[in-house]
């Protein structure tokens, strides 16, 4: 064998040629063959419809090029593809998998050497060696092979192998994908893919001078290793939390071992640095990718990350998502609310995560921005390239990547008819929220940043029923200082106008886990140590929060609300803190509030039994009923497998609603619902035959459900709902009755 070194020589003479690409691809193959003392050296490529077909042979019959075809797990080709793992035989013939091509020729041949052709962990193709003797192939023979797959994987990526294939044939790099993943915002985007952390390029393949490529390596190493401990050492990072976690697992990977062994190997056979890590990366991907492990599959995105901010070091730039976002639908594995608010708004038609779910906190934000999102996307980011054309559906959670024509005419003109029923909820704008029969309906929308405020008028609503406080906390690198508190509450009051706005004290714990805050884990964290119940045990973090509220309203009506109220108790603790609160900026003159209203969530069932002793003690109440249908029902809203199962409009959860509007009417305290249940139309107009008169919604959803209540007769409704709810037998379900009720008086729901 002459050597991997001599062997990259030779591919990079070719590589500079100015050759046809068959004839390359065929002097490529003609040279492993001869450096590896192998009889046959064959090149697969992977076709659009799952097929892998001979590009090229050294050894085999050349008659069975672009005419040999094995399919995606068939064979030992297929199922090297199948599995992105190498194979290393001596009598390959007696491999299950083998599977026998008569057009090939190739029985008289035992040793079977197989690599994937990779690229960002996405098999492109197979190439393999085979001799007529029975043998093992060392471990060298296989580096060098790994290395050459990864210049033809370059080739293919870069279309160098367009116009070889047979009319009607496409290859897979370019073929349209559809996923099906969890829809997590409403809405249509049609846009071009923006990698969020979009993977350098790696251009320069082959290295001149191998120490001087170890020694750039061993410096690009050295200073992600000290940017790693800066980041540790940082007084904005905790001493303790996830996110420490996170940053303690990267630099146990910067100093690993074998992976800088593997890296500096790589070299060695002749490759840059840049390339280096960039094959190293994508053997390491290949393989963990079919683990089902959900550790190992988390630290596969560590080591994405270090491999790209190693890559960045490397080539020397820090780019963000290319230098063009016009049109852009955000692809990502995963990625914080700060980030996302790192791009333009203007420039965002879609975002979809290979993870998040509804409580992530980037959809969070994404839904609060009119952002459609789908994730649980799996290959999302390792299928698609900067720029590829990509169709979001917030809908019914359907990815399409790089789609066909007439698909992307089928989604244009989906999105024209939206933007036509959009022109029709911005008419309504203006027009008194009130159903035919006269009742009136207070519309108000859920907001938690600054960004939102602008839509309080663009969407016509009446005021803020919900801004959630937290989310300030969320997207901050360390604690809101209390002046930084202040100066938003104060912005948000001003945005408003007049108009009210309810302040939900902070609610976290549970899945909303700040970085800065120490916290043990829990088993199950929401029913744990969250929202009023941290609050109350934290003093100094309420304190703040109610005094910057306080300051904020000078002047003004500050209506507070605490979340997770489980006893009645909790809530005299809170007042007297607010009542302290209030003593002492008065006492050093500072302007209070000319109005103060305290309000509680109702979201913990055991508050069902207690109605009448919490009105007594409160001026208004708020429902939330995303965690009120969870724990009334004991069902995870994270879990796809009982997501579903049961109705939010079932009988005993609007009875259950029913119980608090009713306690609400009693004691003279307005109720309003604050949930995912108010922004639905169906559901809303089940809230106003239950007795409703104000509800809070993400934006978006106040045309569609103000377009409802015109059309809507209160009384008329009450009257059919309350008939079904009182009634010892049901007769259908209290849905089925409700659009029975819409489409018999032409409701748009």
């Amino acid at each position: 064998m002459s050597g991997p070194r001599v062997l990259m020589r030779r591919i990079r003479e070719l590589m500079a040629e100015p050759l046809d690409a068959q004839v390359r691809l065929d002097q490529i193959v003609r040279s492993i063959a001869q450096n590896m003392v192998a009889e046959v050296c064959s090149l697969y490529v992977l076709r659009a419809d799952a097929v892998l077909e001979l590009y090229a042979t050294e050894g085999l019959n050349p008659a069975a090029v672009h005419l040999a075809q094995l399919k995606l797990g068939e064979g030992l080709v297929g199922t090297i593809a199948a599995t992105a793992r190498p194979l290393n035989l001596s009598e390959a013939q007696k491999h299950p998998a083998f599977t026998y091509l008569p057009e090939t020729g190739e029985e008289v041949y035992h040793s079977f050497l197989g690599v994937p052709i990779l690229r960002a962990g996405r098999t492109l193709g197979v190439l393999v060696v085979q001799n007529k003797s029975a043998r093992i192939y060392r471990d060298e023979e296989s580096e060098a092979l790994e290395t050459v797959a990864m210049v033809v994987a370059e080739m293919i990526a870069a279309g160098s192998l367009e116009g070889l294939q047979r009319p009607g044939v496409a290859l897979d790099l370019s073929r349209p994908v559809s996923f099906d993943g969890a829809a997590l915002s409403d809405g249509i985007g049609l846009g071009k893919v923006v990698l969020h952390e979009p993977r350098v390029v790696v251009t320069n393949l082959f290295n001149e001078d191998t120490e001087a490529e170890v020694e750039r390596l061993d410096k690009a190493l050295c200073i992600l290793r000290v940017s790693i401990e800066n980041m540790l050492s940082r007084r904005d990072v905790a001493g303790e939390g996830e996110h420490r976690a996170v940053l303690e697992a990267y630099r146990m990977f910067a100093h690993d071992r074998g992976w800088v062994r593997r890296l500096q190997e790589a070299v060695r056979n002749g490759l840059t640095a840049e390339a280096a890590v960039e094959k190293v990366q994508s053997d390491m991907r290949a393989r963990m990718m079919h683990m089902t492990d959900p550790y190992i599959r988390e630290r596969l995105h560590d080591f994405d990350d270090l491999a790209n901010r190693l890559l960045r070091q490397l080539i020397g730039r820090d780019d963000h998502a290319g230098a063009e976002n016009a049109d852009a639908i955000i692809v990502a594995r995963s990625m914080g609310a700060a980030e996302l608010l790192d791009y333009r708004r203007d420039d965002i038609r879609g975002l979809v995560l290979e993870e998040g779910a509804a409580t992530s906190h980037v959809v969070i934000v994404a839904r609060a921005l009119g952002i459609p999102v789908v994730g649980q996307v799996k290959g999302a980011v390792s299928m698609s390239e900067n720029r590829d054309s990509i169709i979001v559906d917030g809908e019914d959670g359907s990815v399409h990547l790089r789609p066909p024509p007439e698909l992307e005419a089928l989604y244009s003109d989906k999105v024209k008819f939206r933007a036509k029923r959009q022109e029709r909820y911005h008419s309504l704008r203006d027009v008194p929220t009130e159903t035919k029969d006269g009742v009136p309906i207070s519309l108000q929308m859920n907001a938690g940043l600054l960004v939102d405020l602008p839509q309080l008028d663009a969407a016509g609503a009446e005021g803020i029923g919900l801004f959630r406080t937290e989310l300030q906390f969320m997207v901050a690198s360390t604690m809101p200082r209390a002046r930084d508190q202040e100066r938003l509450y104060s912005a948000v009051m001003d945005a408003a106008n007049g108009r009210p706005v309810t302040f939900r004290t902070l609610d976290v714990g549970g899945d909303k886990v700040l970085p800065y805050l120490s916290q043990s884990p829990e088993e199950n964290p929401a029913l744990g140590y969250r929202a009023l119940r941290l609050a109350l045990d934290r003093p100094g973090l309420m304190r703040t929060q109610l005094r910057a509220l306080l300051k904020a309203a000078a002047g003004r009506e500050l209506r507070v609300m605490f979340p997770m109220v489980t006893e009645v108790s909790e809530l005299r603790q809170a007042r007297e803190m607010i009542s302290r609160e209030f003593k002492h900026l008065t006492r050093f003159g500072h302007v209070m509030p000319k109005r103060l209203k305290v309000g509680a969530m109702i979201e913990v069932p055991g508050l069902l039994f207690q109605l009448d002793e919490l009105m007594e003690v409160l001026d208004f109440v708020s429902i939330g009923s995303n965690d009120l249908f969870q724990f009334f029902n004991a069902v995870d809203r994270g879990n796809a497998r009982v997501a579903t199962r049961f109705d939010d409009l079932s009988a005993p959860f609007l009875r259950a609603l029913k119980s608090i509007v009713d306690a609400g009417q009693r004691h003279d305290v307005p109720v309003t619902l604050c949930g995912e249940m108010a922004g639905q139309p169906l559901s809303a107009m089940a809230l106003i035959g239950l007795g409703f008169r104000s509800i809070s919604m993400a934006p978006p959803s106040i045309g569609p459900v103000k377009a409802m209540i015109v059309e809507l007769e209160a009384e008329k409704l009450s009257e059919a709902l309350a008939q079904q709810l009182n009634g010892s037998q049901l007769a259908a379900s209290p849905r089925q009755l409700l659009v029975d009720f819409a489409e018999a008086n032409g409701i748009p729901y």
